[in-house]
């Protein structure tokens, strides 16, 4: 460190200032906090180095170790691999200014600087690269394939680096890797998602990089402890498996992320403490569900487009600490609810469209809180928006209850399907005498082929059916036949017999003396002839099947006969309505709501500064 003196003097001599330029640069090379930045055709050219060395599928052979010839000696085979997985990586090193690496050198790996060994967990006689640390060094690189020969890792901390390229598919091999965090370095390309297949993964790190595209949903079905995804690219929705994480804190700050916070949310109550969902593109109303997380402390939502208002569940909030609604859309009333939540230090609401809040809420009410208010639309409020600001917004009010997001729009959902079974229900008592004609509704096609039916049962009673379609065929030529009048009052008596075995059974007496005079259908006599009729009168079950048909088609000339239509007016009304009933469907589905919450039992991680 240069005294005062030795620059005041370097000042004072103009042509010593390119020396001062010269110590200056050195000084700060020197400075622990200095970072030498990557162009973007350095960052181009080691991604296309690593790329260059993958071998194909991204995963070293089975064998890989056993074809490297090395002159050293190991006290152990996973301590020769570990030397070729950090000698590969080692070349792979663009730029060192803090010298790290320079210490790799020789057979002990052990005392490499960043490196630390411990006895394997499944053999404590066996000393192991259990970690590696080199957080802010400043290493410009890539990560090489070799890396998957460290086994044995459970921590892999490279923070505030300048590594570029990818996360290689070997990664997939540290089976007992705990800790991951790559943030802030340069890596690219989508989501890793062999990050996924770590099965003892815990915290998972990839803050400030470029990776870019959709979080995979299987990412928040992972049994992870922390997740910062903050300040990337990533453009997707939220997943609604994001319920599913037992994480304590989630941070997915300033990225793309669109969509609507998901209602699965309210099933993370027992295990979030920390949520940030800053600076994304994040729209409509916020779920009630948000209320249920009761052992929340800081929940940031600001600068995205969230509309409606903060819900009465938001009381239930009774540990939250940081609460930041700021730079959104929301309306409404500040609650007293919220201003008075035991363990609030700091409620953000400003830059939105409130237009009132409580006297808890302002400012200068509470000492051991702090209010931030400004730019709303509350009246008598200082630094709010204008009424031309205001008027477009607050005049359309959001109806929560009935957007996409939010409000508990799915409860009402199932309940409209239940309204259109009930038109179903006043019909099947009308239809209960003729629950065979629902059977019979492929006969209604019938009706020209009439002659089909006869021809099984050519009997008496079919002839009943052909008076039936000749009245169907030509009724303005049955008012002639006025012969019926006297026939209706047997048929009468015997119909509520014929009911309860088939409506038009015994009418064939009646017919016996119609068919020398029903000249109007010739076609039907010689099928079915009027000799044969007086034997086959004991076969009613028949004809009933054939029956039910005629009457939707006769429904017209009864009015004609007065007698016989009483008997067949109720099938009429039925057969119409029989094409449209179909008793399936009554059948109603009971829609079981979601299973709230996840025990969790692992201890919250500290609280991770620098957000």
């Amino acid at each position: 460190m240069m005294s005062m003196k030795t620059i005041a003097f370097l000042q004072d001599a103009s042509s010593c200032f390119p020396v001062l330029l010269l110590i200056s640069s050195l000084t700060l090379a020197s400075s622990p906090y200095f970072s030498l930045a990557l162009s973007d055709s350095e960052t181009a050219f080691i991604a296309r180095r690593q790329l260059l060395s993958l071998p194909e599928g991204g995963k070293l052979p089975d064998d890989y170790e056993s074809h490297v010839k090395l002159k050293f000696t190991f006290e152990n085979p996973r301590l020769r691999r570990a030397y070729i997985a950090l000698q590969a990586w080692k070349s792979a090193v663009h730029s060192d200014p803090l010298k790290t690496t320079h210490s790799w050198e020789g057979p002990n790996v052990c005392d490499y600087k960043g490196v630390f060994c411990a006895h394997a967990l499944d053999d404590r006689k066996l000393i192991v690269v259990a970690g590696i640390d080199i957080n802010h060094a400043d290493i410009a690189g890539y990560l090489p394939v070799e890396l998957g020969l460290l086994t044995d890792l459970a921590l892999f901390h490279i923070n505030t680096n300048r590594f570029c390229g990818i996360i290689p598919k070997s990664f997939s091999e540290l089976t007992i890797l705990h800790e991951l965090d790559v943030s802030n370095n340069r890596f690219v390309g989508p989501f890793p998602e062999v990050v996924i297949s770590l099965p003892a993964l815990k915290f998972l790190d990839l803050r400030y990089n470029n990776f870019e595209g959709e979080l995979p949903s299987a990412l928040f079905e992972k049994d992870l402890d922390a997740l910062f995804l903050n300040n990337n690219r990533f453009v997707s929705i939220i997943p609604e498996t994001f319920g599913s994480s037992p994480a304590s804190v989630i941070v997915v700050a300033n990225n793309k992320l669109s969509g609507c916070i998901p209602k699965s949310i309210g099933k993370m109550f027992n295990t979030l403490n920390e949520i940030v969902l800053q600076n994304n593109n994040l729209t409509g109303c916020l779920p009630v569900e948000m209320g249920m997380l009761g052992n929340v402390t800081v929940l940031d939502i600001s600068s995205n487009s969230f509309s409606g208002v903060l819900g009465k569940t938001f009381k239930g909030l009774g540990k939250v600490e940081e609460l930041n609604v700021a730079n959104n859309m929301l309306t409404g009333f500040a609650s007293d609810d919220i201003c008075r939540l035991p363990s609030l230090k700091n409620f953000t609401f400003s830059s939105n469209y409130f237009n009132g809040e409580a006297e808890s809420c302002q400012p200068s009410k509470r000492r051991d809180c702090v209010f931030d208010d400004v730019s709303n639309c509350i009246p008598d409020r200082p630094k709010q928006k204008s009424a031309k600001e205001c008027h477009p917004v607050l005049s359309r009010p959001v109806e929560c209850s009935q957007s996409m997001c939010g409000g508990g729009s799915p409860q009402p959902r199932p309940k409209p399907q239940l309204p259109k079974q009930k038109p179903l229900k006043p019909k099947p008592p009308k239809e209960e005498e003729s629950p065979v004609t629902r059977e019979r509704p492929p006969p209604l096609k019938l009706p020209p082929p009439v002659v089909k039916p006869p021809k099984p049962v050519s009997k008496p009673s079919k002839q009943e059916e052909s008076p039936v379609t000749r009245e169907r065929s030509p009724p303005p030529k049955l008012p002639p036949p006025v012969i019926k009048p006297p026939t209706p009052v047997p048929k009468q008596e015997e119909s509520p017999i014929t009911r309860e075995r088939s409506p038009p059974v015994i009418k064939p007496p009646p017919p016996v003396e119609k068919p020398p005079k029903h000249e109007e259908s010739p076609v039907t006599r010689e099928r079915s002839p009027p000799p044969k009729l007086p034997p086959p009168v004991v076969k009613p079950p028949t004809p009933p099947v054939h029956s039910p048909p005629p009457p939707p088609v006769h429904s017209p000339p009864p009015p004609v006969h007065s007698p016989p239509p009483p008997v067949h007016s109720p099938p009429p009304l039925s057969p119409p309505s029989a094409p449209i009933v179909s008793k399936p469907p009554p059948k109603k589905e009971v829609i079981l709501p979601p299973t709230i919450g996840f025990q969790y039992s692992s201890p919250p991680p500290p609280k991770f500064p620098g957000y």
